[in-house]
């Protein structure tokens, strides 16, 4: 058995181009993942680069990425205006990682990345297989008055949600409410005591979290045809 991989990946032939770190597997499972950030972050975040690292160690090929604003600007969060070219990039990435493996694809982010993926595909119904949201931002903290939920009725996307019992972008509560509106199959998976970061930084050990997110995940996956 081969060890897995991890190197830097572009495609500079496609506008927004994608950039990134392409995670091989040691034995591949022919399925893959394109993994992408929250607002204030990039492909490099800790809880990124752990999670593609655990999905990649059971079999999946995973393209950890920056999204376009990302990759024109090195910090701050992301300009409304650009939120198209951003699910842009996520297509793009989809499109380069399926060159990679021979089954099914998954997209996936934390929080606005999570977001994105999700807008693209009630846009694109049939782009992917499956999503993985990490922590999606519902409302902005301390404003549950501005849902984000605009786009769920057109989600057709099987989806599998990953939020804390103490994310201040949204309840558990908040985020079943809003999951009803979905047409599309999801399954939402509570981390207890954890905020935004899903944990990593928290109580919860890194192992446990990232071997109950794997589960979960795979679990999901393989349910989809």
């Amino acid at each position: 058995m081969s060890a897995a991989s991890i190197r830097e990946f572009a495609d500079n032939a496609v506008e927004p181009q994608v950039r990134g770190y392409l995670h091989t597997p040691g034995s591949p499972n022919g399925s893959g993942l394109v993994l992408t950030h929250g607002a204030g972050s990039n492909a490099q975040a800790p809880l990124l680069v752990a999670l593609a690292e655990t999905i990649c160690a059971a079999g999946f090929t995973v393209l950890r990425c920056d999204l376009p604003y990302r990759q024109a600007k090195s910090f701050g969060p992301p300009n409304p205006a650009g939120a198209a070219r951003d699910r842009a990039g996520l297509k793009n990435a989809v499109a380069a990682i399926r060159k990679q493996v021979s089954a099914k694809v998954f997209l996936g982010g934390h929080s606005y990345g999570g977001r994105q993926s999700s807008m693209l595909c009630a846009e694109e119904p049939n782009l992917v297989s499956g999503l993985l949201l990490l922590s999606y931002p519902l409302h902005p903290p301390r404003k549950p008055e501005q849902q984000r939920t605009q786009h769920l009725p057109n989600l057709r996307t099987p989806t599998l949600f990953v939020s804390g019992t103490r994310d201040p972008f949204g309840s558990i509560e908040e985020l079943e409410r809003a999951i009803k509106m979905i047409p599309g199959k999801t399954r939402l998976l509570a981390i207890e005591g954890a905020g935004h970061d899903l944990g990593f930084k928290g109580k919860t050990t890194k192992e446990d979290l990232l071997a109950t997110i794997l589960a979960a995940f795979k679990g999901f996956t393989d349910e989809i045809p």
